[in-house]
C-alpha cells in the first residue's frame, strides 16, 4: 500500500474515531495493522473479553512470530486459564488448558505440566509461585504492565503505537477544501452554493434548473452558510454544524430530517380506519386528510404514562406466559418462551388504589414505597412492603386567588381534574405532581405519613402533560412542558422561572432531561411527532426530527446514560420502541412484538442497563436491549388493563402494573420478595420519630427498676410475659427461648494450639469454610473446616471440630507492633472479597497478608497515627477506608500507593467504618459516640448525628461505637455498649432503640445474621442474645452455662467480639475474653433461635401498668 493510502487510512480512522463509530474505528485498525491502540487493549484486558484481546492481538502478529509475541499470547491465556480455575470452573479450564495453552507445550513441556497439575488444587494459590495472585482486577492490572513492556519491545509494533499528529478533523478540512475549489471552477457560482452530495463533483444550478433533488441526506455537512459562498476555512467551515456550542450527544441530530419515510415506520399496513383507544378520554379520529387535530389548550389530554428511568436487578418465581407470534410463523403455531430469572414477574401486592391510576413512581432511595396519581386527580403514597396506604390526598387548588384567570375559567367548566405525571426528586425529598389542569403542586416528604404541600405553580395554559426533576448548574429544578407547546423550567426551592422553551408546533407530551459530559440538555417530544433538544440556554432547539409513530412518543435513558430509547404509539395504535443512534440522530434499532393495533398509548420503562419493557395487549413485554425479537410476556396472573402502566424500582427488584378496577399489581423478583419481607417487619416502627421508638430494655433479675414518664422509679416482679399465639390448639404461650444447657443448642469450642489472652477480632470467610481470628497480642488464627464424608459442603458447623490451618512453613500471621504494650492497641482487620488477603493493624503499620501462605505482603502507614479500623470499598478493592486514632479517616488507594482523601469530623478515634452498595455513602462512628455520613463520590460530608444515650447511663471515656449496614443497604445497625439501634441513612433518624439498664451489664458487640432478620448481641456478663431486627425485639437468651463449663461460671470470662456466618443465618461464633472461640447453632429440631414475640400484643405485657419514655408497653423488649 502507498504511503497516501498509508495516511488515508489514518484519517479515516480519526474522522470515525470524531463521530463515534467506536467498534468499526478499532477493526480497521486491526484489519490495516497501521494502528495498535494501546488505551482499548487495555480496556478489553481489564473487562476481561480475551477473544477480542486476541483478535485484535492477531491483526499485528500471531504466536509464533517472535519470543516476544509468545510471551504475549501465553500470559493472556495463562490468565483465562487462572480465572476459570479461581471461579472453580473445571470444565471451562480443561477446554483453555487443552485448546489455547497446549500449544506452549513444545516450547516447554514442563511449564505445561506445572499449569495442568493445578487442575488438582482446590485453590491454585496454594502454588508456591502464584500466591502473590490477588483478585482478578488487580491480577488483570498487574499482567498488563507486563504485556505493554512486552509489546513495546516487540520489533513488530514498532511505529504502530504512536498515532500521527492531525489537526481535528483533518479529513473534514480536505473535503472541505475540495468543495472551495470545485465551486471556484463553476461556470455560473452562486453567492449561497446549495451542497446536496459529496457523490458527484459539485456544480451550481441555474435559477430555473429542475435537477431532482438528492435522495441522500447527509449529516455530516451539519447547518451549511446562507450566503456569502464559501468562507474562508477555520472555526466557520461549511462542515460546522452550528455557531454555538453544542454537546457530542445533540451532534448528530443537528442536520435536518429526512425526506424519506422513516425506516423504523416505512413499509407498514395501511390502516382501514382508526382504532377505539380505550385510554382516551375523548379518543379522536384522524380526518381523511393529513392535517393534524390537536387538542386545544383546555381540552382533556391524551392518557399519560410514567416517566421512564428505572434500573432492575433480579426475579422469582414463574408466571403464566404468554405465546407470543412472530413474523414468519403461521397463527395456531405460537412459541412460548420462559421469562429470565432477573425479571420481577411474581405477583407479590395487589393494591386497591380507588380511581384508576395513570402515573406511578418509586420513592429513589426507600424502594418500596411507590407514589400514585389517578384520573380522578388523587395522590396515594403506599408502602408496598407493609400494603398500608401511608397518605391519599384528594386534588385541590391551594390559593385559588393566585391562579390566572384561565384556570379559574377552566375548573368552573370541568371541575374534574387528572393526574398526567408524578415524579420523586433524585433524594426523594420532594415530589411533584402536573395535573391536566395548568397547575403543577410540590410537595415536601418528610417521612411515614409526613407530607407537605410546598409550592404550587400555574405552569401551562391547557394540561400539564410531564413533569421531571433535574439540577443544571447543580441547582435542583422542576422541569414541565403542557398542552400550549411550551417547556419551562423551575427553581424547585422557590417557583421561579429560570427559562421557557418555545418552538414546537404541537402539545408538549414528554420530557427527558439528562447530562453527558457535564452538559445538561432536555429532550422533548410533541404530538405531531417532532423531537427536539434544548440546552439551558435561550438559543433555540438544537434538534428537529420524527419520532416513529409520530403522536404520543416519550424517551429514556439506560441506567448508565450510555443508550437512548424511545415508545412511541401512533394515531392508528401502532406501537414502535426504538434504540437511536444519537452521534447521527438515526434510529439505530426497532423492537418487534407489539401488537397490531394497540389499545391505547404503550407505556414503557428500562430497567439496569438490560431490559426494556412495555404494558401492551393486556401484558407486560420484556425485551433484551441488544435484541430486537421479544423476549417474554407475562399477564400478572390476567386482569390487566390493555396498555397498562408501569413503573420499575431503582433496583428493578418491583415492577408496578396498572389493572382493572383501580387496581395495581405488584410484581417482585426474589430480592424483591426479600425486601418486601424485610420491610413489612421494619414497617409498623419505620415512620415514626425517633423518640417514640426506643423502648426499655430488662436484664434478667427478680426485680427491676423502669423509669417512668415523671422521673419516677417504680420496682416490678420480672414476669415473663404470656402472650395468646395463634395455633392448631389455639393454646400455645410464648416464651422467651432460654439456652441454659449445653444440650439445648449445638456449640463448639475450636481447638487451639497456642495459647493467647483474647480474642480482639473475629470473622467468618466469604466462602463460610473458616473463621479467622485476631488477638490481643497481634497474632492471627485460621480454623479451616475440611470436606469429609461427615461434612460434604465442607462449611463451618458446630457438628464437626475445624483444624487450626497453618501453612507448611509454620509461619504465623503477625501484625506489627509498636514499642508499647500491644494490649492496649486497638487491633482491626478487613479481610477481601475473595479470602485472599487480610489487611490487619495492631497499633503499628498496616499489614497485608496473603491467607494462603500467611506471608507479609506489603506493610504501609506507620504510626502515629495508628490505624483503628479498616474497611474495603464495596466496588473496588484497591481503595480502603481507613480510620485513625487522632478522628480522621483516611482514603487510601492500594494500587497506587496514595491517601486519596482525608475526611475529618469526628472528635475521637474512629471505631466503626460501613459502606452502602445502593446509596453510594459511607458511614462512620467514633469513641465521641458520633454518627457521620461521607458521599463516596467527593467524600464530602453529608450529615452527622450524637448518639441517643438512653437516660441515666454514663459511658466511658472512648467506648467503642460499632456500624453495620442492614441488607436493604438503607438502615444502619448501631452498636454501643448502651444500647442497639436501627438508623436511616438518608436523615439520620434513629428508627429504633434497645437501651440497656444502668444496672445491667453493657453490650461488648453486636452484629447482623447474614439475612438482616436477627441481631446477635453478646454481653459482658457473659450471656449471648438473639433480637429480632424488625423491631429489636429478644426472642432468644444463651446463657453463659450452656457454653462456658462450671469452672469459669464465676469467672470475668465473656464474649467481646461476635460474627455471623455469611451463608447460614441462624450460626454464628464468638471470641472470648480467655482467648477461646466458640461456634453456635440451634438444634436441628429447632432449626432456629426462639420465636419472636408477637408484634399485636408486645412482648412485655408484664409491664404495661408502668410506661416507658416514649414507648408503649408493647415496645418494650425483655432479657
Amino acid at each position: 500500500m502507498s504511503s497516501l493510502s498509508r495516511e488515508l487510512v489514518f484519517l479515516i480512522l480519526q474522522f470515525l474515531d470524531e463521530e463515534k463509530f467506536k467498534e468499526t474505528v478499532h477493526k480497521l485498525e486491526q484489519e490495516s495493522g497501521f494502528f495498535f491502540n494501546m488505551k482499548y487493549f487495555e480496556d478489553e484486558v481489564h473487562n476481561g473479553n480475551w477473544d477480542e484481546v486476541e483478535k485484535y492481538l492477531s491483526g499485528f502478529t500471531k504466536v509464533d512470530d517472535n519470543r516476544y509475541s509468545m510471551k504475549i499470547f501465553f500470559e493472556i491465556r495463562k490468565q483465562k486459564y487462572l480465572e476459570a480455575l479461581d471461579k472453580h470452573d473445571r470444565p471451562k479450564a480443561v477446554e483453555i488448558l487443552v485448546k489455547d495453552l497446549k500449544v506452549f507445550s513444545t516450547f516447554n513441556e514442563e511449564l505445561f505440566k506445572e499449569i495442568t497439575q493445578l487442575l488438582t488444587l482446590e485453590n491454585f494459590r496454594e502454588n508456591e509461585q502464584l500466591s502473590k495472585y490477588g483478585d482478578t482486577k488487580s491480577a488483570r492490572s498487574i499482567m498488563l504492565v507486563e504485556l505493554k513492556k512486552l509489546i513495546e519491545a516487540n520489533p513488530l509494533f514498532r511505529d504502530k503505537l504512536q498515532f500521527p499528529t492531525l489537526r481535528n478533523s483533518r479529513l473534514r478540512t480536505l473535503i472541505n477544501q475540495s468543495l472551495n475549489w470545485q465551486h471556484q471552477l463553476c461556470k455560473n457560482p452562486r453567492p449561497n452554493p446549495d451542497i446536496k452530495t459529496l457523490f458527484v463533483d459539485h456544480s451550481c444550478r441555474l435559477p430555473n434548473d429542475a435537477r431532482a433533488p438528492s435522495p441522500v441526506n447527509n449529516p455530516l455537512l451539519g447547518s451549511l452558510p446562507k450566503a456569502g459562498g464559501f468562507p474562508p476555512l477555520g472555526a466557520h467551515g461549511p462542515f460546522q454544524p452550528t455557531p454555538s456550542s453544542v454537546p457530542t450527544p445533540l451532534a448528530g441530530w443537528m442536520s435536518s430530517p429526512s425526506s424519506v419515510p422513516h425506516p423504523a415506520v416505512s413499509g407498514g399496513a395501511i390502516a382501514l380506519g382508526a382504532p377505539s383507544i380505550q385510554a382516551l378520554k375523548h379518543p379522536r379520529t384522524p380526518p381523511s386528510n393529513s392535517a393534524l387535530d390537536y387538542p386545544s389548550g383546555d381540552s382533556d389530554h391524551v392518557s399519560k404514562r410514567t416517566r421512564p428511568m428505572g434500573i432492575s436487578d433480579e426475579v422469582n418465581l414463574g408466571v403464566n406466559m404468554l405465546p407470543m407470534t412472530f413474523p414468519g410463523q403461521a397463527h395456531g403455531h405460537t412459541q412460548t418462551f420462559k421469562a429470565p430469572d432477573d425479571l420481577p414477574k411474581t405477583v407479590a401486592r395487589t393494591l386497591n388504589q380507588g380511581s384508576s391510576p395513570m402515573s406511578m413512581d418509586f420513592h429513589p432511595i426507600k424502594q418500596t414505597l411507590l407514589l400514585v396519581g389517578t384520573n380522578v386527580g388523587d395522590i396515594g403514597l403506599w408502602e408496598v412492603g407493609s400494603r398500608e396506604r401511608l397518605v391519599q390526598k384528594t386534588f385541590k387548588v391551594w390559593d385559588l386567588s393566585k391562579c390566572s384567570m384561565p384556570l379559574q375559567a377552566a375548573l368552573v367548566k370541568e371541575p374534574v381534574v387528572s393526574v398526567n405525571c408524578v415524579s420523586w426528586s433524585p433524594d426523594g425529598s420532594l415530589f411533584g405532581v402536573a395535573y391536566s389542569r395548568h397547575i403543577v403542586q410540590l410537595y415536601s416528604y418528610h417521612g411515614g405519613e409526613d407530607m407537605r404541600q410546598h409550592l404550587e405553580i400555574d405552569a401551562h395554559v391547557g394540561g400539564v402533560n410531564d413533569i421531571a426533576f433535574s439540577t443544571p448548574n447543580k441547582q435542583l429544578c422542576v422541569t414541565t412542558c403542557g398542552d400550549d407547546k411550551t417547556i419551562k423550567v423551575w427553581d424547585a426551592a422557590t417557583g421561579v422561572k429560570r427559562h421557557t422553551f418555545e418552538g414546537h408546533e404541537a402539545p408538549v407530551y414528554s420530557i427527558c432531561p439528562h447530562y453527558k459530559e457535564n452538559i445538561q440538555f432536555i429532550f422533548s417530544t410533541a404530538l405531531d411527532g417532532k423531537i427536539k433538544a434544548w440546552l439551558y440556554d435561550n438559543m433555540g432547539s438544537r434538534v428537529d426530527y420524527e419520532a416513529p409513530g409520530r403522536w404520543c412518543t416519550t424517551m429514556a435513558y439506560s441506567a448508565d446514560g450510555t443508550r437512548l430509547f424511545s415508545c412511541g404509539t401512533s394515531k392508528d395504535g401502532d406501537s414502535y420502541i426504538v434504540e437511536w443512534n444519537e452521534s447521527e440522530g438515526a434510529v439505530k434499532r426497532t423492537y418487534q412484538g407489539f401488537h397490531k393495533r394497540s389499545l391505547g398509548v404503550v407505556q414503557f420503562d428500562t430497567t439496569k442497563n438490560r431490559y426494556l419493557a412495555a404494558g401492551d395487549d393486556f401484558s407486560i413485554k420484556f425485551w433484551d436491549m441488544d435484541n430486537i425479537q421479544l423476549l417474554t410476556a407475562i399477564d400478572a396472573d390476567g386482569g390487566l388493563q390493555a396498555s397498562p402502566r408501569i413503573r420499575f424500582n431503582k433496583e428493578g427488584s418491583l415492577l408496578a402494573v396498572s389493572a382493572n378496577d383501580n387496581m395495581i399489581k405488584v410484581m417482585a423478583n426474589t430480592d424483591g420478595l426479600r425486601l418486601l419481607h424485610t420491610v413489612e417487619n421494619l414497617s409498623s416502627e419505620s415512620s415514626k420519630p425517633a423518640i417514640n421508638n426506643i423502648a426499655v430494655a430488662e436484664r434478667p433479675a427478680s426485680v427491676v427498676s423502669i423509669p417512668g414518664m415523671n422521673g419516677d422509679s417504680r420496682n416490678m416482679v420480672d414476669v415473663k410475659p404470656v402472650i395468646t399465639e395463634e395455633s392448631n390448639d389455639k393454646s400455645k404461650i410464648w416464651k422467651l427461648t432460654e439456652v441454659g444447657e449445653p444440650s439445648q443448642c449445638r456449640s463448639l469450642r475450636l481447638p487451639e494450639n497456642m495459647r493467647v489472652t483474647k480474642i480482639s477480632r473475629l470473622i467468618f470467610t466469604n466462602s463460610g469454610n473458616a473463621i479467622l481470628a485476631l488477638a490481643s497480642n497481634a497474632i492471627h488464627m485460621l480454623w479451616k473446616w475440611q470436606r469429609n464424608d461427615r461434612n460434604a459442603t465442607g462449611k463451618a458447623t458446630a457438628c464437626l471440630p475445624p483444624q487450626q490451618w497453618q501453612p507448611a512453613s509454620g509461619i504465623l500471621m503477625t501484625n506489627d507492633v509498636t514499642e508499647t504494650n500491644p494490649e492496649e492497641a486497638v487491633p482491626c482487620f478487613a479481610l477481601s472479597k475473595n479470602d485472599s488477603y487480610v489487611m490487619s493493624a495492631s497499633g503499628g503499620k498496616i499489614s497485608l497478608f496473603n491467607m494462603m501462605t500467611f506471608k507479609t505482603m506489603a506493610t504501609f502507614m506507620p504510626p502515629p497515627p495508628a490505624a483503628t479500623f479498616l474497611a474495603f470499598h464495596p466496588q473496588d478493592n484497591n481503595i480502603i477506608a481507613i480510620g485513625m486514632d487522632d478522628s480522621t479517616i483516611q482514603i487510601y488507594n492500594v494500587r497506587v500507593d496514595e491517601v486519596k482523601s482525608k475526611l475529618k469530623g469526628h472528635s475521637k478515634r474512629i471505631t466503626g467504618l460501613a459502606f452502602s452498595n445502593v446509596l453510594n455513602v459511607l458511614v462512620s462512628s467514633g469513641a465521641d459516640a458520633q454518627l457521620c455520613v461521607w458521599n463516596t463520590d467527593g467524600w464530602e460530608k453529608q450529615k452527622s448525628k450524637v448518639l441517643q444515650i438512653p437516660q441515666g447511663r454514663s459511658t466511658g471515656a472512648l467506648s467503642d461505637t460499632r456500624v453495620q449496614f442492614h441488607q436493604d443497604q438503607v438502615h444502619f445497625l448501631v452498636v454501643h455498649e448502651t444500647q442497639l439501634a436501627i438508623y436511616e441513612t438518608t436523615k439520620l433518624d434513629c428508627m429504633k432503640q434497645w437501651p440497656v439498664r444502668e444496672s445491667s451489664a453493657p453490650i461488648t458487640h453486636a452484629t447482623f445474621s447474614c439475612d438482616s432478620q436477627l441481631i446477635y448481641a453478646s454481653f459482658m456478663d457473659a450471656t449471648i442474645c438473639v433480637f429480632s431486627s424488625a423491631n429489636l425485639r429478644l426472642r432468644c437468651r444463651v446463657n453463659p452455662s450452656a457454653y462456658l463449663p462450671a469452672s469459669l461460671s464465676n469467672s470475668n470470662v465473656h464474649p467481646l467480639v461476635i460474627a455471623a456466618h455469611p451463608q447460614e443465618p441462624n450460626m454464628f461464633a464468638v471470641g472470648l475474653s480467655d482467648g477461646g472461640v466458640h461456634i453456635f447453632e440451634p438444634l436441628e429440631s429447632e432449626g432456629k433461635w426462639g420465636v419472636a414475640p408477637p408484634p399485636e400484643n408486645g412482648s412485655a405485657s408484664a409491664v404495661a401498668s408502668t410506661p416507658s419514655v416514649g414507648a408503649s408497653a408493647s415496645d418494650q423488649p425483655q432479657r
